[in-house]
């Protein structure tokens, strides 16, 4: 898995790119945990994620709850149906802000 970062438009965007797993989802957590401190509004794309277990929903969730925490925005955006179908089963689809 790969994740670039950059600041548009004041929102700190993370383009992820594979699977999220035990072995990635460290690097996807303190990815978002780092956007949170050049902004308040972070958007983390998901269009290149054909999969994601549940270390990487541990990773969205620790991020949604900094977001949470500071009164910032999380945003995941352009999620597969195969991740989709993932994040709705285990109630995130409730909890994240998906668009």
């Amino acid at each position: 898995m790969t994740i670039s970062s950059s600041i548009k438009d004041n929102q700190a965007v993370l383009l992820v790119d594979g699977r999220v797993d035990t072995n990635t989802s460290p690097q996807l957590q303190s990815a978002i945990l780092g956007a949170f401190q050049r902004s308040a509004h972070v958007v983390v794309d998901f269009e290149k994620v054909p999969y994601i277990s549940s270390a990487g929903l541990r990773a969205l969730l620790i991020g949604q709850k900094t977001a949470n925490s500071k009164r910032a925005v999380m945003e995941l955006v352009h999620v597969c149906p195969a991740v989709m179908s993932i994040l709705q089963s285990v109630g995130f689809s409730d909890i994240l802000t998906i668009r």
